[in-house]
């Protein structure tokens, strides 16, 4: 072999030594776990980061101890550079910069949770979505609501009842009005879905009515299982021409300084447009976000006879058919109930003498 051939085969011996060292010092460093402190540890990348970016902030925030061009090098040579989602990442105790880099690239985010809860009020909803540390809070209680959510033509122009309980996800940097407008065409879908299967002979106009009649369900239910009978005895109340009488709509129209002390002059206010001692028919609108079971309950009631009810103070309920087995009932369990005893769901005193 000549002796510029030895002497090119030493070069080409040292120089796949040295890469081979390179590389598996470069493998070493990049299987290393990150060095994570916190266990809820996350990274953001907001939208528009390149990749040099996103190294050179691993860096910053010592969470890799070897210089970001290495990690760019490989990022490059793996055609990985590119592929990177902007996002928040929550980080794992362990994980590596191999790991890092594939979790970036399926965009796998941190979701947050939020849970409409059945039964709340519009007002009780806002506070709770106001409250949320990782929402945005866009909405302007002084601006009508729908032109904020991109809705034209709502079910109704009064928001009360028209969004959907239920637990829905969203990433960093999401908005309360994201919220509302997804509760919102939710309820929409529901609503529809449900209203072609309604029972035939109900006492409903539209879907919406059936929506207040559900909110009614929804607060005066102690126990699931009572929720078809109740609204049952509503719906039969309304096909008799009898005025519903339930308090938790009185409570609705109340004012605040005022819902936890209901009292017989509430019952006889003319003035209240929510009171059904006083006004037949529906009230104008619903009285809190109703659920699946009371929408369902509303459209399929059991109805069995049964026009009255009262609370036993345990949750439950005494239904009668007659006014005299009701009136007994009352004797029985409102008259002699506990200084605890609810009504309905709603914390509120019970109607006394003025």
């Amino acid at each position: 072999m000549p002796d510029w051939a030895k002497r090119l085969f030493s070069l080409t011996l040292v120089f796949i030594t040295l890469l081979s060292i390179a590389v598996i010092w470069a493998d070493i460093q990049l299987s290393k776990p990150l060095a994570i402190s916190d266990a809820n540890k996350a990274v953001e990348l907001a939208p528009g980061t390149g990749f040099a970016s996103m190294s050179a902030r691993l860096q910053r925030e010592q969470l890799i101890d070897y210089s970001p061009q290495l990690l760019n090098i490989y990022a490059r040579l793996a055609g990985k550079a590119g592929s990177i989602k902007a996002g928040e990442y929550a980080l794992r105790t362990g994980m590596n910069s191999y790991e890092l880099l594939d979790l970036m690239i399926s965009g796998d985010v941190v979701r947050y949770q939020v849970t409409l809860v059945e039964g709340r009020t519009f007002a009780e909803l806002q506070a709770y979505l106001a409250d949320h540390p990782q929402l945005q809070q866009r909405y302007q209680a002084s601006e009508p609501l729908w032109p904020q959510l991109g809705i034209g033509s709502p079910l109704n122009e009064h928001p009360e009842g028209l969004f959907f309980p239920d637990t829905y996800s969203f990433v960093k940097g999401a908005s309360d009005l994201s919220i509302l407008k997804r509760a919102y065409r939710r309820m929409q879908l529901v609503l529809e879905q449900e209203w072609a299967r309604r029972v035939d002979g109900l006492p409903y106009q539209t879907p919406y009515e059936a929506l207040i009649m559900a909110s009614i369900v929804e607060r005066e239910t102690g126990q699931p299982d009572e929720r078809e009978r109740i609204a049952g005895v509503f719906v039969s109340r309304l096909q008799k021409n009898m005025r519903l009488q339930t308090d938790p709509t009185v409570i609705y129209g109340l004012d605040d300084a005022e819902k936890r002390n209901l009292r017989t002059r509430h019952l006889l206010d003319d003035t209240n447009p929510y009171n059904t001692y006083r006004h037949k028919g529906l009230p104008p609108t619903p009285i809190a976000m109703p659920g699946l079971a009371a929408i369902r309950a509303s459209l399929n009631p059991l109805q069995d006879g049964a026009i009255y009810f009262v609370a036993r103070g345990d949750g439950s309920h005494q239904f009668s058919e007659t006014l005299e087995q009701h009136q007994q009932a009352v004797r029985d369990f409102q008259l002699k109930r506990r200084k605890d005893y609810r009504s309905s769901p709603l914390p509120a005193q019970p109607a006394q003498e003025k």
